[in-house]
């Protein structure tokens, strides 16, 4: 499997939970390292060979799309 960070402007906050959701370019996926700039994500063999993960570069541009629900609920 692989990792891949996300970082955003720290303007936006810590918005983000750990085990919590998030879209990335329409895979929703599980965070599993939170920051104020950012996230992490894990990417398993199967997701990574069927979507566009397997072309991203350092400095990809990407949607986001976060689970606010779920960031007030924690």
């Amino acid at each position: 499997s692989w990792t891949y960070t996300f970082e955003y402007e720290p303007s936006l906050g810590n918005i983000t939970i750990e085990k919590g959701s998030v879209t990335v370019n329409g895979v929703s996926l599980t965070v599993v390292n939170s920051k104020n700039t950012g996230f992490s994500v894990a990417i398993i063999p199967y997701t990574y060979e069927h979507t566009n993960f397997k072309h991203f570069k350092i400095g990809s541009v990407v949607n986001l799309e976060f689970d606010v629900i779920g960031k007030y609920v924690s």
